[in-house]
């Protein structure tokens, strides 16, 4: 691990979005409108969600964790289907699904034994093979695992090589977030799911980590890397010549003013020169932040901080996109105020004014009825525009907000 500029990390990278291009294209810029639909109303929980085709159908369908049940709902009647159930005495907590073999089907991953209390003994993670009627329980097989498994996503480290990437909490016997680093690790599955899963470290010296994006590189576009957020600031990892190298990009714990780490990261596009960080901080935190990065402007090792807001409650759920045909991305954030049960919930939208990144304006998305546990975006119906797929974890729902902007 050592430490570089921001910029020079992040320069050979841009967004995983197919909606984000390389090349100029003329904006045509839609006014934000969005139309909640109900897709379960009873879930636990709903801590993880992801989008994938499951059974082949060239549909996108939504994956949920829940507490004891992993499920999906199918495109277009959003039925419930189990794919597996109890598979541990705690919770379920993350999933991970993706065509990995380009057989136009999702591989699934998922954790359990949800505890975040203790880095010694918790944690579980499983692949799930599929029967051949996909709407039926899948087989889950038990793999290696750290404490407190928290995140995970299937990551393309290579043009046909994928990687399950997961990121516990914390490290093991931490306490009180002090102590070892997380163990972030890269299974590589073999030929028969059943065998022995070979494991790579890609990050072992941050701690707190509570979510992660994915990146595709701008220098080989058939690769991805990943931003990692922690306490102490972020993390970038990439593969070069079949090796990981991690780099320290952005140190909170020295950042002008000692700042409180990331609770969730994710990447966006302001213009073909601009990119920039978005973050919830702290962890479950009342902030979201920007980082606007100037790419001609090498040498810059702490973009400027922008507070868009500070009063969300819990702030737990964060996506990038350009929901609006903008040219620049928005930024989608959801929070659940499980600390305080008085506060209001919900998922806002936030629309840059600009170029620079600095001043966003808000829209609201969800007014108290989302208590946004996590939150994705999606075009579900195939018109070419970015829908809001979340999971309540109070209001114990999933919703599509479809995207009706004109």
């Amino acid at each position: 691990m050592h430490r570089s500029s921001f910029l020079c990390l992040l320069l050979p990278l841009t967004l995983c979005f197919e909606a984000c291009v390389a090349e100029e294209v003329k904006p045509s810029p839609r006014s934000p409108a969005f139309t909640a639909q109900d897709v379960d109303t009873q879930i636990e929980i709903g801590y993880g969600l992801a989008i994938a085709d499951v059974q082949g159908d060239g549909k996108l369908d939504i994956l949920l964790a829940d507490k004891t049940q992993i499920v999906w709902y199918e495109n277009p009647t959003w039925k419930k289907h189990i794919i597996a159930e109890n598979l541990t005495p705690k919770d379920n907590v993350c999933i991970a699904a993706r065509d990995i073999n380009g057989d136009g089907k999702c591989e699934i991953a998922v954790g359990a034994e949800w505890n975040p209390g203790d880095t010694v003994n918790s944690g579980a993670v499983f692949y799930l093979i599929p029967p051949a009627d996909r709407t039926q329980k899948w087989e889950p097989v038990k793999l290696h695992h750290e404490p407190t498994v928290h995140r995970m996503k299937w990551v393309k480290r290579e043009p046909n090589k994928y990687d399950l990437v997961v990121v516990p909490l914390h490290g093991r016997g931490n306490k009180n977030g002090e102590g070892e680093g997380v163990k972030v690790l890269a299974y590589q599955m073999p030929e028969n799911p059943k065998d022995e899963w070979k494991t790579e470290v890609i990050s072992d010296d941050m701690h707190a980590t509570h979510n992660f994006d994915v990146i595709r590189r701008l220098d080989d576009r058939k690769k991805e890397a990943l931003v990692i957020g922690g306490r102490e600031g972020l993390t970038t990892a990439l593969w070069e010549k079949g090796k990981v190298a991690s780099v320290h990009s952005l140190e909170h714990l020295t950042y002008k003013e000692p700042l409180p780490g990331f609770g969730e990261v994710r990447l966006g596009r302001l213009d073909p020169k601009t990119i920039f960080v978005a973050g919830i901080e702290p962890m479950h935190g009342t902030h979201l932040t920007t980082y606007p990065i100037d790419l001609t402007k090498p040498n810059n090792p702490n973009p400027e901080r922008n507070v868009i807001t500070d009063d969300l409650q819990d702030g737990h759920a964060l996506a990038c996109g350009d929901l609006l045909n903008l040219g620049r991305d928005q930024i989608v954030v959801g929070w659940r105020a499980n600390a305080n049960k008085l506060a209001k919930v919900g998922i806002r939208l936030y629309m840059p004014d600009d170029a620079t990144g600095k001043k966003w304006t808000p829209y609201v998305v969800d007014d108290n009825t989302m208590a946004c546990e996590d939150l994705v975006l999606a075009d579900l119906n195939g018109d070419k525009k970015l829908d809001i797929i979340a999971a309540g974890r109070r209001t114990k729902n999933v919703k599509i907000y479809w995207n009706d902007s004109k």
